[in-house]
């Protein structure tokens, strides 16, 4: 009897034990919750906030290439778009392939185009005010405004030079060129286990490529600015406030969330989750936040580059009569040819930039003599609001009843300049 409750005491104990060590064996498995970017609820909110901002811009790129009328501008434009769909759609598969660590691969790619985008808006910009040559004409010989905010007191009593504008397009170069060899040495690395975001061990690659990074970028936005403040008065009629804040806040906000995040993990705010290391997780936010962040910065391009002022825009033949404009798969194979950019490239950094520079003024006058068309964006063009400023022989254009434009006759050439 003794016996069999001894025998029944130890069943029983046996089936009420059992539960609660099986339930602490299960439990790590069970209460070992996801990350948030990892669940399907962040996958489905970043998917729908990545597929809106690709339907806004793309059919924003689209109208540009159907109005492809003013070509030497309009390719940057439709360049610079492109951020939008290469960002949301390459962050997005990021978190879709987080586990396979498949981030790194996508990450490079966004941020080279990151790199492209800073130059093709310079260059919109020189392309709005006709080149160097032409801007040249305009603020040489103007001091630089020395100041402590802007970082130029180191320029007290310098002047803007040809020199000046050759470091503004060398500057934004260099970040188009190191990045991707950052990229490469980043995607080499990392399989080899050199590589891991937030390491910031000595042994390991990603402190060195950090702060090549930082000093690249720092110094392509730098040039980026100082550009602006010697042309704001220039690109004024061109609305260059809200382009450049666009710009900058996308490329500015990519920048230091990556910097913030770093700072969230060395604190420990973010920490290690299962094997995968705080830098990794820290990157994964990242590439969140900016599926969230693409759809404000589609809606934000849409108005700082309309295809509106395009769309009336015809170019004319000699006969008057108006040019037929190309298809949009011709004109789409025009914008992602990287001849020019690599012809720029070359020239910038060599020995012949002064015949470079003098042979594209050439060629912007050339253009423009054979265009007769009544366009809102035309190279060295001023806008005034009467016609006082207007003279017997200039070529007027009518701005929707809210001023006038008028061809500038500064179109000087450089023969010679000791500045080179």
């Amino acid at each position: 009897m003794l016996t069999n409750t001894s025998l029944l005491l130890s069943s029983s104990n046996t089936t009420t034990t059992s539960p609660i060590s099986s339930l602490t064996e299960v439990t790590p498995g069970a209460v070992d919750e996801q990350i948030f970017f990892q669940t399907a609820a962040a996958r489905g909110i970043s998917g729908i906030f990545v597929w809106l901002s690709l339907i806004i811009t793309c059919h924003q790129i689209y109208q540009h290439l159907k109005y492809y009328t003013n070509p030497n501008e309009q390719r940057w434009i439709v360049r610079i778009l492109f951020i939008v769909p290469i960002y949301a759609f390459d962050s997005w598969l990021s978190l879709l392939f987080f586990e396979q660590s498949y981030y790194v691969y996508f990450d490079s790619i966004r941020d080279c185009y990151e790199a492209f985008v800073i130059y093709n808006f310079l260059s919109l910009c020189y392309e709005y005010l006709g080149g160097e040559m032409s801007i040249l004409s305009e603020i040489r010989g103007r001091p630089i405004k020395a100041s402590w905010l802007w970082c130029t007191c180191c320029l007290t009593g310098c002047q803007y030079t040809i020199v000046f504008l050759r470091f503004c397009k060398q500057a934004t170069l260099q970040y188009c060129v190191i990045k991707p060899i950052m990229a490469v040495i980043t995607l080499i690395l990392q399989p080899l286990g050199y590589y891991s975001d937030g390491d910031w061990r000595a042994d390991r690659g990603y402190l060195y490529i950090t702060i090549v990074y930082n000093i690249t970028v720092s110094l392509a936005l730098y040039a980026l600015f100082l550009f602006y403040q010697a042309t704001r008065d220039l690109l004024s009629p061109y609305y260059p406030v809200l382009k450049f804040f666009t710009i900058k806040s996308v490329i500015f906000l990519s920048f230091w969330q990556g910097v913030l995040l770093a700072v969230l993990e060395k604190a420990g705010a973010i920490r290690t989750y299962r094997d995968i290391s705080a830098g990794t997780i820290a990157a994964g936010y990242q590439n969140f936040v900016v599926c969230i962040e693409m759809f404000f910065a589609a809606i934000a391009l849409r108005y700082a580059f309309p295809y509106s002022i395009y769309r009336h825009q015809r170019k004319l033949d000699e006969r008057g009569q108006g040019i037929a404009l190309k298809s949009i798969s011709r004109n789409l194979r025009q914008t992602i040819n990287p001849k020019d950019i690599v012809d720029d490239a070359i020239h910038n950094f060599s020995r012949s930039y002064q015949h470079y520079a003098n042979a594209q003024n050439l060629k912007t006058l050339n253009e423009e003599s054979a265009m007769q068309a009544n366009s809102f964006t035309s190279y060295r063009s001023t806008v005034v609001d009467n016609l006082e400023s207007i003279k017997p022989g200039m070529q007027v254009t009518v701005l929707d009843g809210q001023g006038f434009r008028y061809d500038n006759e500064n179109s000087t050439l450089l023969a010679s300049d000791e500045e080179f």
